[in-house]
């Protein structure tokens, strides 16, 4: 790579945690970073399945290792987070959306739906992020959707959670950022994953809603690779507490 493009974009010697990395979005990113020369460690709940992305990866030179865990278990994740030591850069990419109406979300969903999608982020920004401070660098990019700033039916736990992330986003920025961490979110609009299956296997209605975006389709993980590994590298190094939108134009069609 050009010396100055490495200077700006290269991710070597840096370390990256990236959950929900087995999958989708979470995916994408993580190959974004290893093919830019991070060691990534993957964290998501299904072994089989972290093997398998972990096994991908490495055929496209990135160097990767694993670790099972369920996100939405404040004990085991905090027993996994005292061995991360220290890393660089902290991708927040799991999620599950429980998806009963409002009115029939139970709390035990409820507090589901945090634990996974708010509180893992949380506990693991401050297991990372005085670190990140403490040695002059670091990156946290945490994955919001567009009900952080839109409701969507039947969805109304998530969207709270989600709109929670993004808040925490800017708490992560104001706490760290004039340590050299900058902490961001990208949020995401019609992509097809494995949480979406139900809308990419109704073609009439994926195709309404590329029909709605300015790009005219709708998105796949891979788009996320540029807008991540911008984030997670030095060209970030003056944006900090901020949204991208990686959305094909959808959140302002």
């Amino acid at each position: 790579m050009n010396p100055y493009l490495s200077e700006l974009f290269g991710l070597t010697g840096r370390t990256a945690v990236v959950t929900g990395g087995s999958s989708g979005i979470g995916y994408a990113i993580a190959e974004a970073l290893g093919r830019a020369g991070a060691r990534v460690t993957l964290l998501a709940r299904g072994a089989p399945a972290l093997e398998r992305a972990a096994q991908s990866l490495r055929t496209n030179g990135c160097e990767v290792d694993w670790r099972s865990v369920d996100l939405g278990d404040r004990d085991a994740l905090d027993r996994l987070a005292d061995g991360l030591g220290e890393r660089d850069i902290l991708v927040n990419a799991a999620g599950i959306n429980l998806r009963p109406p409002l009115p029939e979300l139970t709390p035990q969903q409820w507090d589901r739906t945090m634990a996974v999608n708010l509180t893992a982020p949380y506990l693991l920004g401050q297991c990372l992020g005085p670190g990140m401070a403490a040695r002059g660098w670091g990156r946290i990019v945490n994955i919001l959707s567009q009900q952080a700033v839109r409701a969507y039916g039947n969805s109304g736990g998530y969207g709270a959670a989600k709109a929670g992330l993004a808040g925490l986003t800017r708490s992560q920025s104001e706490a760290w950022s004039r340590y050299g961490v900058c902490a961001n979110a990208i949020a995401p609009g019609i992509i097809r994953t494995p949480m979406t299956a139900p809308l990419h296997t109704d073609p009439e209605r994926w195709a309404a809603l590329a029909a709605r975006t300015h790009a005219g389709r709708n998105g796949e993980p891979a788009d996320f690779a540029g807008a991540a590994l911008f984030l997670c590298t030095n060209a970030c190094g003056y944006v900090s507490g901020q949204t991208v939108f990686v959305d094909g134009g959808f959140s302002v069609a």
